[in-house]
């Protein structure tokens, strides 16, 4: 086909709407529904899971499990200390929970819901968890001895641990092998081989100061580290950790998930905000939109079929810092 032809046909696709994603008007996202959910327990991270369509909730020493398609409790996972994250290996049938107060890793049937095994891990305070499905591992990064446990995901045992440096905030695969993982007080990103359990790069992040979430762009290779201390999300290039930009963004962020449907980032803010992201190119953001939600609703997930995010908190006395008794819910907002 003549370049002239190829340049008229890509014309004539535009103007009858045949647009790239990203190059769409961006829709809005509203408050679709409020699910309470009952207790008075502490929480920390959110993890939906596609393929039953649940949604779950860390909640004190359970986590709670929304069947998304009702709106309602389906059920729980106790016995736990302190619940952190949720992490799901969907070809094993199974679920992971860290249970940070524990010391241990709590794994359940993803259909029955029912514990597995628990886990006694070697590192103290496990807060972030990852299931790995390149080497069919579960890595949980743990505050007070700074370090990983990595578990094999089929034998439910611990088979190594890797020092981090300094304290580890959440992580993301890349699916091929590596693992990387924000160091909160260090401001560096670490690249661990999953399968050696060996740190092979500490990127800097500076102007990024206290790193949080952290997202990935595989298509692109671009990682998002979400910071407190400057109130953005840094964007790098996931082969040389060189910094392409940095984003404003709101205070007391938490989390971050990528939309690679739509080319969206998503920032959970703990002041009472979230902000939406769009990647205009792999080099190239703009905010969106700055989404009310609730103080301290820093955590989140992400439906990307139902085109749903979802936000846990309690509401909160005019000091925002004293939860009122029996008000913790999930806030759940929707894209046209």
């Amino acid at each position: 086909m003549r370049p002239s032809i190829i340049i008229l046909f890509s014309t004539l696709l535009l103007a009858a709407g045949y647009m790239p994603a990203h190059a769409q008007p961006y829709r809005p996202f509203t408050l679709d529904k409020t699910i309470p959910l009952p207790g008075n327990g502490g929480y920390d991270y959110l993890c939906f899971d596609q393929g039953s369509d649940r949604l779950f909730v860390s909640h004190g020493t359970t986590v709670d499990v929304i069947d998304v398609r009702t709106g309602q409790l389906a059920g729980s996972i106790g016995g736990m200390t302190g619940v952190h994250g949720i992490a799901i290996a969907s070809g094993l049938g199974r679920g992971f929970i860290s249970d940070g107060k524990g010391n241990s890793v709590v794994a359940f049937d993803l259909v029955t819901m029912k514990t597995l095994k628990t886990i006694p891990i070697t590192g103290k305070d496990p807060d972030a968890i990852l299931y790995d499905p390149f080497t069919r591992r579960v890595f949980t990064f743990d505050g007070d001895s700074q370090d990983a446990s990595v578990i094999d995901a089929a034998t439910l045992t611990q088979v190594g641990s890797i020092s981090l440096g300094g304290t580890p905030e959440f992580a993301v695969s890349n699916g091929q092998g590596l693992v990387y993982n924000n160091v909160e007080d260090k401001n560096v990103m670490n690249v661990i081989d999953a399968a050696s359990l060996k740190i092979l790069h500490s990127f800097p992040l500076s102007p990024c100061g206290g790193p949080t979430g952290l997202a990935l762009d595989k298509t692109n290779q671009r990682l998002f580290a979400v910071c407190r201390q400057n109130k953005g999300m840094t964007v790098l290039d996931a082969n040389t950790g060189k910094v392409i930009t940095t984003v404003p963004i709101g205070a007391g962020v938490d989390a971050v998930v990528y939309d690679p449907g739509e080319g969206l980032i998503y920032c959970s803010n703990g002041d009472g905000t979230a902000t939406v992201i769009r990647q205009q190119s792999a080099d190239q953001y703009a905010v969106v939109q700055t989404l009310s939600t609730s103080y301290r609703a820093k955590t989140m997930a992400f439906d990307a079929t139902a085109r749903r995010l979802y936000f846990s908190a309690y509401d909160l006395k005019e000091d925002k810092k004293t939860r009122i008794p029996d008000t913790f819910k999930v806030l759940v907002y929707k894209q046209p």
